[in-house]
């Protein structure tokens, strides 16, 4: 089957195609897996942090004088007055009430993107915020992409193809060159060398 020619034709478009389509994907892990590899070269030890304060209108915190939170509206509202980015985590609520009226309450939550996190704390007696964001350059921003922290399910799912499409390529190179006998056992010898070298520096290098 292997050495069929219709078989082999569409081995090697496959092969091709696949090879142009994971050009640059390749090229972007490749150097990625070198910054990951030696974060202390890389990526600044010290973010840039940033933090502002600012006022929350009344009612997105409040009902009339009764504590009460508008989730999606108050996550709107700091995402454009405080320039917040990424995924928000759930909202940690606390409040004090005594008589109907509030003690204390505060409000915590963060958001988080590739090379980036912020921390909100928001008094609901003051009725401001105080954002805290922390940027941690470039390099990081590719180093989390590549590991996909905080890229969202989308990003993951391109992942997940790009992981099937280098599979596709690896077989499909195997499936050309198995046909070719003087080909296929140089080959083989050196997969064998590479994959034993691989194995011993694994046993020796790593504890």
């Amino acid at each position: 089957m292997l050495k069929n020619r219709v078989f082999q034709m569409w081995a090697r478009r496959l092969h091709i195609y696949v090879s142009m389509a994971l050009l640059l994907v390749v090229l972007f892990f490749t150097i990625t897996g070198l910054t990951l590899n030696r974060p202390d070269l890389y990526v600044s030890a010290q973010p840039n942090v940033v933090e502002t304060e600012l006022a929350i209108p009344h009612n997105l915190l409040f009902q009339g004088q009764k504590p009460s939170v508008e989730k999606e509206l108050l996550l709107n509202y700091l995402r454009v007055h405080a320039d917040l980015k990424g995924y928000a985590s759930e909202f940690d609520i606390y409040t004090e009430v005594e008589h109907s009226e509030l003690l204390h309450g505060e409000i915590t939550l963060s958001f988080k993107a590739p090379g980036y996190n912020a921390s909100v704390y928001i008094d609901m007696l003051e009725e401001t915020a105080t954002v805290e964001q922390s940027d941690y350059g470039f390099i990081a921003l590719l180093n989390d992409a590549h590991k996909g922290r905080n890229c969202g399910p989308i990003w993951q799912v391109f992942i997940d193809i790009t992981a099937i499409l280098m599979t596709l390529f690896i077989v499909t190179g195997f499936c050309l060159i198995v046909p070719k006998r003087k080909t296929l056992w140089l080959s083989v010898k050196w997969m064998a060398f590479g994959s034993l070298s691989t194995l011993i520096l694994y046993w020796i290098a790593i504890p």
